[in-house]
């Protein structure tokens, strides 16, 4: 059974989903990678932002699956399901995104400032070229939802 380990451990559940439902995760994403290129804004918000939008994207790919994320640390969730989701060829990214994760959460929770314009430009690239892809997954295994 797909996502087995995952359902085991009490981290997503089943969760039908609709067009407009992905359609306004994206709308989201959209907004977000936009925000997060405001070069006003500190290093540190324009990361959280930017990683939001990879969430959101990853959430979309969750939810045409058919689950979403169910637990303390769901963020972490999504991007294991990822991994799982869409195969090999994203399981570094969706690493990546991890890592972001625990990075936006310093910056969040713990101090502000940790998080440098090079990494925000990173993760901007990345979750701007990961929400093409998942869109184009989307269309691909799920074209009801787009």
């Amino acid at each position: 059974m797909p996502y087995e380990r995952l359902l085991r451990e009490g981290r997503i559940r089943p969760h039908r989903t609709n067009r407009q439902e992905v359609a306004g995760l994206f709308q989201v994403v959209k907004r977000d990678l936009a925000d997060a290129a405001i070069t006003v804004l500190s290093a540190d918000r324009r990361f959280a932002i930017a990683y939001n939008a990879a969430l959101q994207a990853a959430t979309a790919v969750m939810y045409s699956e058919g689950y979403r994320a169910h637990s303390v640390g769901h963020h972490s969730s999504v991007f294991a399901f990822l991994g799982e989701a869409m195969g090999n060829d994203t399981s570094q990214l969706a690493d990546y995104f991890d890592d972001c994760r625990r990075k936006r959460n310093r910056a969040d929770y713990v101090g502000a400032g940790g998080i440098s314009i090079t990494e925000v430009e990173d993760l901007l690239k990345e979750a701007r070229a990961f929400a093409a892809l998942a869109r184009q997954w989307i269309d691909a295994h799920h074209p009801e939802l787009t």
